[in-house]
Order: structure tokens, then C-alpha cells, then sequence
């Protein structure tokens, strides 16, 4: 079984309104790949070593559930785990 493990950083937390009475409805969390400008090849923290072998993601997600509004902010990071589903 292949799996793959991503170390993500929020860069935006947007909220979103609708409604008559432009109530909030969700949050769209954009996230992308850790990453510094630059790495010596003497640097070996973690974000340096997800960096080196992934160097490139992005992705959003839509958040509808109320309870987990607030719960993500700018600058947290993450890790996303991928494995196969049925």
C-alpha cells in the first residue's frame, strides 16, 4: 500500500457570508507545501528535510462545519496524510 505524508502551512483563512442578514457560512482554508527562501545544505529541520522531497503543493479546503470555524489560523502547519480509500 503506497501512503505519502505532506507538511502544509495555512497561508489564508477567508470567511464567507450569505444570507439576508450576511451570516457567516464558512471558511476556505488555502494552504501550500513548508518552505523557507533559501536552505543550506547544513540545515536539517523538519520543514528543510518535507521541503527537500516536496517541494511543491497547494491546496484549498471549504470548511462548512461551524464548529471548526476559527479552529485554523494563518502560519499553522499541518500534516496531511495520504493513503488509499476504498
Amino acid at each position: 500500500m503506497t501512503t505519502m505524508r505532506a507538511k502544509m502551512q495555512v497561508s489564508m483563512v477567508q470567511e464567507h457570508n450569505w444570507g439576508p442578514d450576511g451570516s457567516k457560512s464558512g471558511e476556505t482554508l488555502s494552504m501550500h507545501a513548508v518552505c523557507k527562501p533559501t536552505y543550506a545544505d547544513s540545515e536539517f529541520d523538519e520543514d528543510n528535510t518535507f521541503a527537500r522531497m516536496s517541494p511543491g503543493a497547494t491546496f484549498n479546503i471549504n470548511i462548512a462545519n461551524p464548529a471548526l470555524w476559527g479552529k485554523f489560523k494563518h502560519g499553522d502547519k499541518f500534516y496531511v496524510d495520504f493513503s488509499p480509500a476504498p
